[in-house]
């Protein structure tokens, strides 16, 4: 599973999600949706915005865990429930 830590990293600032869009230009409802890690696809020059406002590297702003159970999708797309 890919976690966006943004609420964590404005957090460590005292930061609001409105000044984060102030200084980056990026839209509030993509902050929100980025701070609230619902998202499903991120623009890579939000990212980089996102990562010079706040002094930061990509990977202090994104990690991957392990997924509890594994996840295969087929070609469509559709996801496959694995068998245990």
């Amino acid at each position: 599973m890919i976690r966006i830590l943004l609420s964590t990293r404005l957090g460590e600032r005292r930061w609001n999600q409105a000044e984060l869009a102030r200084m980056t230009g990026i839209r509030p409802s993509t902050i929100n949706d980025l701070y609230h890690e619902m998202s499903d696809r991120v623009n890579l020059d939000h990212l980089d915005l996102i990562c010079e406002a706040l002094g930061c590297e990509l990977s202090d702003l994104i990690v991957r865990e392990p997924n509890s159970e594994p996840r295969i999708k087929s070609r469509t797309g559709v996801e496959i429930k694995s068998k245990k």
